[in-house]
């Protein structure tokens, strides 16, 4: 069993994620189901023999001394993967994530229109959140690629590890790679701002230094894309905030409500065909209502602006589920599911 074959039947099934793992044949997953493979079982000494065979030395011995292992795989003519090596009982497992050679362009992936107008912001703090596996990823590439397009523009990228690899149109874009070209997100964009930076990508706002940074980044007229792993827009805010000691809050309201420009918080979901899955969107504008809530740390009001703010182009998840299941692409169990407020989401 070769894993250049594991690879490409991950691309022929259409599956997003490829995990090999001990006593278990090769499971995929397509449109968010897990699939077991009729392959043989795969047993630790083969694991270990597949997983080795796509790693260098240098990534051997990091493997061998941190026990665990992010990195990139590109073999010819396939899909690239963003690679997850890990030990589960002493046993070498793995897991391939597919990252289609294609940009995709915002208005093929269901995001809204507003999110064009957000990626064409010239400074400011866009985010992108969601749990794990939601497109974020996407998401962002979709939106450097329009920046790429349409204007002269010098973007940093910091990822971890790079997955869409862009080629320079109208502007430049440099992708590093965290441990292969910068030793953290934090150490690069300290960096990236002596860079002359139009835009910076933040694959992940993880800690307190790479937020901080990020902020100050947005500050001082950069554009900033980053992603968080919040559920939504208000837990967002939140999110940047609390990650802060108390005696920085009160400054860090401030630098917020005035350089986010606006949230994106997506969903994926199962198409009620049951092929395919279907993009939920939350959106939350920084209108000046939005940023004075920001200001006086009244979180739990922003539901209710985003709620009437829809010719600011914001939406909350709720509203979207309402609108998916009422063009039949999801079904009324799965909408239910999602939905914030029950009672609310029946009432609309």
């Amino acid at each position: 069993m070769e894993i250049r074959d594991l690879l490409l039947l991950c691309i022929e099934k259409q599956a997003s994620d490829l995990h090999l793992t001990d006593n278990e044949p090769p499971i995929l997953r397509i449109d968010g189901r897990l699939q077991r493979t009729n392959l043989p079982v795969l047993n630790k000494e083969i694991l270990k023999k597949i997983i080795y065979s796509v790693l260098n030395d240098t990534q051997k011995e990091t493997f061998e001394k941190d026990m665990e292992l992010d990195f990139s795989l590109a073999l010819p003519a396939l899909d690239r993967f963003r690679v997850n090596v890990h030990l589960q009982k002493g046993s070498v497992e793995a897991a391939f994530r597919r990252v289609p050679l294609k940009i995709p362009v915002i208005a093929d992936i269901g995001l809204p229109p507003i999110a064009i107008e957000l990626a064409r912001k010239p400074n400011g703090l866009v985010l992108v959140t969601g749990p794990t596996g939601v497109g974020k990823t996407t998401t962002l590439a979709a939106m450097i690629d329009l920046i790429n397009n349409e204007r002269e523009c010098m973007v940093m990228c910091v990822e971890d590890p790079i997955e869409f690899i862009h080629s320079n149109k109208k502007s430049v874009i440099k992708q590093r790679e965290i441990y292969a070209d910068t030793r953290s997100f934090a150490d690069s964009l300290r960096h990236a701002l002596r860079q002359d930076p139009n835009v910076i990508v933040v694959g992940e706002m993880r800690d307190l230094e790479t937020i901080s940074t990020a902020l100050t980044a947005a500050e001082t007229g950069h554009l900033v894309l980053a992603t968080l792993h919040t559920p939504d827009a208000p837990q967002t805010v939140e999110r940047i905030i609390d990650v802060f000691p108390p005696h920085q809050q009160t400054q860090v309201k401030l630098q917020l409500s005035d350089c986010l420009q606006g949230v994106i918080s997506q969903l994926l979901l199962p198409h009620i065909s049951g092929k395919g899955r279907v993009l939920a969107t939350e959106i939350m504008i920084a209108t000046s209502g939005i940023r004075n809530l920001i200001r006086e740390q009244e979180i739990e009001q922003i539901p209710t602006l985003m709620q009437t703010g829809s010719q600011y182009g914001m939406k909350t998840m709720d509203k979207c589920l309402k609108e998916l299941y009422q063009q039949g692409l999801i079904s009324l169990d799965v909408a239910m599911s999602k939905a914030k407020n029950i009672e609310e989401f029946r009432q609309l």
